[in-house]
C-alpha cells in the first residue's frame, strides 16, 4: 500500500520501519535526523500532511494528543486538504473518544473511512512489532487495515465502532497508571522499612502480586532507569481523558483522580519527561525519603 505516516516520535519511528520492511511505500512528514534512517530505507519525505495524504491510499497518525490530531487532519496543509475519496485514515494516537467520533464524521463527508487504533506496549512493543492494538471502526475498514496492524502488533482487537478503540485505550491507561502507582508505593514501603526493594520485587514476582508492570517498571524503579519509554506527561494526559469522560458519564473514578494528581506533582517536580515508572520519585519526595 501507499501510506502517509505522520508522527515519527519514539513510537512512530519503529512502527513506520516495520511497514517499510513489510514492503509498503511510505510518505513521511517532518523528517528529523533521528528519523533519517527511514528515508534511507526507502520512505519518501514530503513537506506537509496534505502532500502525504495526496500521495497515499492510507494515512496513519501517531501524534501526542487530541489537538495534534485535529491540526494534522484539519489544519492548514492538513490531511483533509489532500486526501482522496475512498482513502482510509488510521489514528493510532491516544486521544479523546468524543473528538474521535467528530473527526470521523467530518472525514466521512469526504468519502474517507476512519479507524481509531490506539496502542499499548510502549517503545519496547513498538520496536518488537508486539503492540496491542485496540481498534474502533467498521468491519470493512478493519479488514482493510489488518495486514498493516499485523506488521506492528500481535494482540489486535476490533472493539466496536468509531471511538471504541480510544475508550479501550483509556481503560488500559487507568489500569497501567494505577498499577504503576501501586508498585511504586510497595517499593517505597519496602525501602523505608529497611528491606531490599530488589529482593522484595523478586519475591513478589513469584506470587499473586506478579504483573508485567512489577516485572518491567518495578525493575526500572529498583535500577533507577527512568529514560522514557512512555513519559509521565503523556500518561497524565490519558488520565485526564478518563476523568473528562467520567465527568460526562457521571461516573466516579477516585483512584484514577488520585493518580492523576500524583502525576501533576511529578510534573511540578520536573519529572514530566521521565518514564512513568519515575512516579516513585514523587512518592519518595512526599515521604522525605532519599531518592537517586
Amino acid at each position: 500500500m501507499k501510506i502517509g505516516f505522520i508522527g515519527l516520535g519514539v513510537m512512530g519511528r519503529p512502527m513506520a520501519g516495520h511497514l517499510i520492511a513489510g514492503g509498503h511505500e511510505l510518505f513521511v512528514h517532518r523528517v528529523k535526523p533521528v528519523s533519517q534512517h527511514l528515508v534511507d530505507a526507502g520512505a519518501n519525505p514530503v513537506d506537509s500532511a496534505r502532500e502525504a495524504a495526496a500521495a497515499a491510499d492510507v494515512v496513519i497518525l501517531m501524534v501526542p494528543d487530541t489537538p495534534d490530531v485535529e491540526a494534522v487532519l484539519f489544519g492548514p496543509d492538513g490531511v483533509a486538504e489532500g486526501i482522496k475519496s475512498g482513502s482510509l485514515v488510521i489514528d493510532m494516537s491516544s486521544i479523546s473518544p468524543v473528538a474521535t467520533k467528530t473527526f470521523a464524521a467530518r472525514l466521512a463527508e469526504k468519502g474517507v473511512d476512519y479507524l481509531d487504533a490506539p496502542v499499548s506496549g510502549g517503545e519496547v512493543g513498538a520496536k518488537n512489532a508486539a503492540l496491542t492494538i485496540m481498534v474502533g471502526g467498521s468491519e470493512a475498514a478493519f479488514e482493510r487495515a489488518l495486514p498493516l496492524f499485523q506488521l506492528m502488533g500481535k494482540n489486535i482487537t476490533r472493539v466496536g465502532g468509531v471511538g471504541d478503540g480510544q475508550t479501550a485505550k483509556v481503560a488500559n491507561q487507568i489500569i497501567v497508571g494505577l498499577t504503576i502507582e501501586a508498585v511504586a508505593e510497595a517499593m517505597l514501603f519496602a525501602k523505608q522499612a529497611g528491606a531490599d526493594p530488589a529482593k522484595v520485587r523478586e519475591a513478589l514476582m513469584g506470587g499473586f502480586a506478579s504483573s508485567r508492570i512489577l516485572e518491567l517498571h518495578g525493575e526500572r524503579m529498583v535500577k533507577r532507569t527512568f529514560d522514557p519509554g512512555f513519559r509521565i506527561r503523556l500518561h497524565r494526559k490519558d488520565l485526564a481523558l478518563a476523568l473528562d469522560a467520567a465527568r460526562a458519564l457521571e461516573v466516579a473514578l477516585p483512584n484514577t483522580a488520585a493518580t492523576a494528581q500524583l502525576m501533576n506533582a511529578a510534573l511540578a517536580l520536573g519529572d514530566g519527561d521521565k518514564d512513568h515508572s519515575a512516579l516513585i520519585r514523587t512518592l519518595e519526595t512526599m515521604a522525605g525519603a532519599s531518592a537517586d
